[in-house]
């Protein structure tokens, strides 16, 4: 059990089912090995533009859950960059 009760997956779970989740492979439950994990929102098509904003992923039978936010499209907004102040140079 995570915080406030909610049954989250342990780190390398999470990593994993992450990785797989931006390499668009099938997504299978590394805790119950089962392949019913949801995403929300849904998995857009190969062409589409980059999704912005939080996912969530969550196995429907050992109700286990994860959320990531996708990759900023230019490394600039990552959050390893340097901040550089607006105006400066």
């Amino acid at each position: 059990m995570g915080r406030r009760g909610i049954k989250e997956f342990r780190a390398p779970e999470a990593l994993a089912l992450v990785a797989a989740d931006r390499d668009r492979k099938p997504l299978v439950c590394p805790s119950c090995g089962t392949a019913t994990i949801s995403r929300t929102p849904r998995r857009p098509p190969p062409d589409a533009p980059l999704e912005l904003g939080r996912i969530a992923l969550l196995c429907s039978k050992c109700g286990r859950s994860a959320a990531y936010l996708p990759r900023a499209p230019d490394p600039s907004r990552s959050p390893e960059s340097p901040y550089h102040p607006p105006g400066a140079s």
